[in-house]
């Protein structure tokens, strides 16, 4: 992005922020709290881009009279200051262009969304659901650091201290944004607790992560859902073995089935059973679109495809390895204690890298 294409992209949020005090100073705004949030958000976060415009057009101004300075100046001690100045400049100036450029980035339309995290053992056995146990701990972990809040919304587990499967949802700011690059095969290479000869086994997990849908952006209509009932089969007290409080509900025209069972009441698995359909819903008519659309969207790696392998978790030699980006890091137990930052980061440099690229 050249710096002409700076200036033009910042005189469109010029005009985008006006629109915005125009919206946000009518009273009647205040009589709808999301979208006064959400217009509040992205007011702040336009007046930061061109707060950094300013200063970085200030900066290059101080750069061109310090360039003509150094033309004119004859003393040479007042020169190598000069020189040392423009240096830190430059230097000054490029990180602040990067941080424009990236501002500019348009964001994602999932980015702001809560999510509905769902992990399953592929291939491993008993190791593999171990896994999705610990994976389901740092994830919550990595919750708990960002200040988000989880609610676990169905969960199987087996009797060795595994999950068969657990499907729960984070809530908080960003949370899409940092965890869309979670879905697809993670593997793990490791000697299981219980392998007596100490060799190394390969096991691999699925997660999948869903944008959360509001009601408004999936019509569904109650004539195309199948509704059936049964008995729970899991832990959940004295009654849940003796009614039918579990719910499944099939979606007609797509086949696609949804079943929960966590609560002891019949209407509240139902709601919970609707918020995984709406989020597999909206994810297969995003995927929908997508497909569609051009070479340059189907270039995009790491952002769902639940059959690519994008992890390695290496327990002998202490490395995580994300195949999509090339990177490694190097300190498994700390990042199972949910300090995924370590490798996120440096994935969202990458991302962000690329997306410049095709800006």
């Amino acid at each position: 992005m050249t710096p002409e294409k700076i200036t033009k992209a910042v005189s469109n949020l010029k005009r985008r922020l006006e629109e915005l005090e125009a919206k946000l100073a009518d009273p009647s705004i205040f009589t709808r709290p999301a979208e006064c949030k959400s217009l509040s958000r992205e007011r702040n976060k336009i007046s930061q881009v061109l707060a950094d415009y300013e200063k970085w057009n200030d900066m290059l101004k101080q750069l061109e009279e310090n360039r003509a300075l150094l033309e004119s100046e004859t003393d040479d001690e007042f020169k190598d200051l000069i020189r040392n100045d423009i240096q830190n400049l430059e230097k000054d100036v490029s990180s602040l262009e990067n941080a424009i450029k990236i501002s500019l980035i348009p964001p994602e339309p999932n980015d702001t969304k809560n999510t509905i995290v769902e992990i399953r053992p592929a291939a491993g056995g008993e190791e593999a659901a171990l896994f999705v146990a610990e994976m389901f701990r740092m994830y919550t972990r990595f919750a708990e650091k960002n200040g988000w809040t989880h609610e676990v919304l169905d969960l199987t587990e087996t009797g060795l201290g595994g999950i068969k499967e657990v499907v729960f949802s984070l809530s908080g700011e960003n949370v899409y944004y940092k965890m869309k690059f979670e879905s697809g095969v993670h593997r793990v290479q490791r000697v299981p607790i219980t392998e007596s000869s100490g060799r190394t086994h390969t096991s691999t997990i699925t997660v999948s992560v869903l944008p959360e849908a509001e009601e408004v952006e999936i019509d569904i209509k109650p004539s195309d859902l199948k509704m059936d009932t049964f008995r729970s089969s899991g832990p959940g007290g004295q009654n849940v073995n003796r009614t039918d409080s579990a719910v499944r509900i099939t979606h007609i025209p797509t086949g696609l089935s949804v079943a929960s069972q966590q609560e002891k009441s019949q209407h509240r698995n139902r709601d919970t059973a609707m918020r995984i359909l709406r989020a597999r819903l909206l994810e297969a008519k995003q995927q929908e679109e997508a497909a569609r659309q051009s070479a340059s969207k189907k270039s995009q790696v790491g952002t769902g495809e639940r059959s690519e392998r994008i992890r390695t978790y290496n327990f002998p030699q202490n490395r995580i390895t994300d195949h999509r980006y090339g990177i490694s890091v190097f300190d498994l137990p700390k990042l199972l204690e949910g300090e995924l930052d370590m490798l996120l980061e440096q994935i969202h440099v990458l991302e962000n890298e690329r997306r410049l690229a095709d800006l």
